[in-house]
């Protein structure tokens, strides 16, 4: 319980109707949720606005509403406080940090954001904070984590209320840490205001959630929000390499630093070896082996090392525990089973850019063998689709991509949501070109797509199944159905290639 004059700080204050010295024991922006006693936050939104539902929180039981419009006089009842601030996505940020005594202030919070990256930086984060024996917490896309204990994860970057009970949870289990994801979503919609940083990391930026933001100067807009917002006392880790790079850090009060792969960095990395079986790096003038792939994957590394460094992670200790650490679950995830001859991979791509890094990476690193693709090299053999009710721009992109990186393309479903399978493989296939056509097939039912690849894929294959990587469902007008791409791939593996 907390009086509500001392959970309003930092709220942007326009006007407030009654006293605030009253007793308030939950803040919620769900009018559902709300219970006596409670502080109800109403927040404009894109198809329900919570200033209509203001009657039915005082109704509930409400003590105080806060709100951009104040209700008018006919409108307001004595027996409720009404305050008006200028953003109530913001000041709910601020109330529920408040009302859990600001557990930021005692707790190192490291926000990812980008493109593509965050979930695997984060969770290798995490994992090495755990090794160097240190109690942390994580937030990403996968689950949310309180030490070792696994916290369902329902968005990429909870709401602020839950956010910042999350973070108090991982304060009363000893955290010192906290590694999270920070989504364009959750910036836009100030879901870490309240929030203090130690840090922020810039992965890239490239094509995607077009259908939210509008367009990309937009897209760019919302991450650079991160770094604008972080304190002085905080760094600001930007890649070198990527494009907009510099642009995050224009204008941060933060200390800045570097990490990249091919342009100069405060924490440089170069690839000496990139195969199936992993990753040699030469790492700030250290060697690295690990077993993650990819030049993507040697650009994650850096930035972890780099905010280790940060931290005061001892630089030698760093890089061992690094490569002990395996892929997060859905990122470049080899799947083994069946005789082994093929190669298996599931990943989360489920943008253009996304998709043709990891074919890109597959190509480079596919092993010649008894396969006959092109170049007597094995082949890449990519199962991918489009979800539903999301950005439609990049639907014929993702086809396109697929068709011209991999030797043969399975086009399927994602979570279609609400829209017919049919519909939305057909705008993916305006991107393809006759050639294209004749290495591309296409099939509704997802797990016959997995078994397909599976069946035609020979000695020396890759298999990629992409887009869905982690997830162990399938949206279907509205209902999850189970499904897991690995389960299901480790399945048809075992049938087809014994």
């Amino acid at each position: 319980m907390k009086l509500l004059k001392d959970i309003l700080y930092g709220a942007r204050i326009s006007e407030v109707i009654g006293s605030t010295h009253i007793a308030i024991e939950s803040v919620v922006a769900d009018s559902r949720q709300v219970k006596p006693f409670s502080c109800f936050v109403a927040i404009p939104g894109t198809t329900v606005d919570g200033h209509e539902h203001i009657p039915g929180a005082v109704r509930s039981g409400a003590a105080a509403i806060v709100c951009e419009r104040m209700p008018t006089e006919e409108e307001r009842t004595d027996q409720v406080i009404y305050i008006q601030v200028e953003n109530t996505r913001e000041a709910l940020g601020h109330l529920a940090a408040n009302f859990h005594d600001n557990p930021t202030e005692r707790l190192k919070v490291i926000a990812i954001t980008g493109t593509n990256g965050k979930t695997t930086v984060a969770t290798l984060l995490h994992r090495l904070a755990r090794m160097f024996d240190r109690k942390a917490g994580l937030v990403s896309t996968v689950e949310n984590r309180i030490n070792d204990r696994v916290v369902p994860a329902t968005h990429t970057t909870p709401d602020p209320v839950g956010l910042q009970a999350l973070f108090a949870d991982m304060l009363d289990a000893g955290c010192t840490h906290c590694f999270m994801e920070a989504s364009s979503h959750a910036l836009d919609q100030h879901r870490l205001s309240g929030s203090q940083l130690t840090g922020g990391v810039f992965t890239n930026i490239t094509h995607d959630h077009l259908d939210y933001h509008g367009d990309f100067n937009a897209y760019i807009s919302a991450k650079k929000s991160l770094f604008d917002k972080l304190p002085g006392v905080a760094f600001a880790l930007t890649n070198a390499d990527a494009r907009h790079g510099d642009t995050m850090v224009q204008n941060t009060r933060a200390r800045v630093v570097t990490y990249g792969t091919h342009q100069v960095a405060d924490h440089k990395a170069r690839i000496i070896e990139n195969g199936l079986g992993g990753l040699q790096l030469h790492l700030d003038g250290q060697d690295l082996y690990t077993r993650l792939i990819g030049e993507f994957n040697a650009s994650n590394l850096t930035a972890v090392y780099a905010v280790a460094r940060e931290l005061g992670w001892n630089a030698m200790d760093t890089l061992t525990h690094l490569s002990l650490l395996d892929a997060p679950p859905g990122r470049m995830q080899q799947v083994q089973a069946g005789k082994g001859d093929v190669h298996a991979i599931v990943d989360y791509a489920h943008t253009p850019d996304a998709l043709a890094k990891v074919l890109e990476t597959l190509r480079t690193v596919r092993s010649a063998g008894p396969a006959t693709g092109a170049n007597g090299e094995a082949r890449i053999l990519c199962v991918v689709g489009c979800g539903g009710d999301r950005d439609r721009t990049k639907r014929p992109v993702m086809a396109r991509t697929a068709a011209e990186l991999a030797d043969l393309v399975i086009l399927t479903s994602d979570n279609p949501r609400s829209e017919d399978p049919s519909a939305i493989l057909g705008e993916m296939r305006e991107g393809l070109d006759p050639i294209q056509m004749r290495k591309v097939t296409y099939n509704t039912d997802r797990a016959e797509a997995i078994r397909s690849a599976c069946m035609q894929a020979q000695a020396g294959d890759v298999i990629l199944v992409a887009g869905k990587g982690h997830e162990k469902y399938q949206e279907i007008n509205g209902e999850r159905h189970p499904f897991d791409d690995v389960a299901m791939l480790a399945e048809s593996l075992n049938t087809f290639t014994r």
